[in-house]
């Protein structure tokens, strides 16, 4: 893979790749707009609580690896930043809505199941049923940019992880899809609600901030 992210390179392409989509009107970002996605409590793994600087660092490296871009001007005082990470005249991925969806939340939240990507996709694509879900992720596995990991001691589901970090997972098993109902739906519709009141938060942030 030609593409390697640290884990704060791929925190803050995934931050851009996010609030592009739901957040149109306020995308490019501004630095502080960033940290803010960057530290945001709900989808995300871990948390972080990134200084400015240290995403200014982050925003720096991937400038230098082309990866992003920024804008000055046009109305604002301010900088602000968009990503070329994919779907750009400027590199070669190119992502359907479903998969640049996919690829988002796992550069949020690390290796997740079926299930759980069809859940927190769901401010980002649409998928009608977990059958997408899977042929979304084995067209993926083909292209070299998912994985699927080994099934843990006790987990009805395999997770999925991407492969655009440092360091690869050694082990990877072939896609088995099973079509056993998913676990925990109701914890993970109550995070999706809680992914959008944080969303609502940021947009009044970003609002208030526009207006400075």
């Amino acid at each position: 893979m030609a593409i390697e992210l640290n884990t704060f390179e791929a925190r803050v392409i995934g931050c851009l790749l996010e609030k592009e989509v739901t957040t149109p009107d306020l995308y490019p970002l501004t630095l502080n707009s960033l940290t803010t996605a960057a530290n945001q409590k709900s989808n995300r793994e871990p948390v972080y609580t990134l200084s400015e600087a240290e995403v200014l660092d982050t925003v720096e490296s991937l400038k230098s690896k082309r990866l992003i871009s920024d804008l000055e001007g046009f109305g604002s005082r301010v900088t602000k930043y968009q990503h070329r990470f994919c779907n750009t005249e400027f590199g070669s991925l190119q992502f359907s809505e479903q998969e640049k969806g996919i690829i988002c939340v796992m550069l949020l939240r690390g290796p997740q199941t079926p299930g759980e990507l069809r859940t927190r996709t769901n401010r980002l694509c649409e998928f009608s049923d977990m059958s997408q879900v899977e042929s979304a992720l084995s067209g993926m596995i083909e292209k070299g940019y998912v994985a699927q990991l080994p099934r843990e001691p006790g987990k009805r589901e395999s997770r999925y992880v991407h492969l655009f970090g440092l360091e690869a997972p050694t082990e990877t098993v072939a896609p088995s899809f099973s079509s056993k109902p998913q676990e925990g739906a109701l914890a993970d519709r109550v995070e999706a609600l809680e992914s959008e009141v944080a969303e609502l938060k940021a947009l009044v942030n970003q609002l208030l901030e526009t207006q400075d």
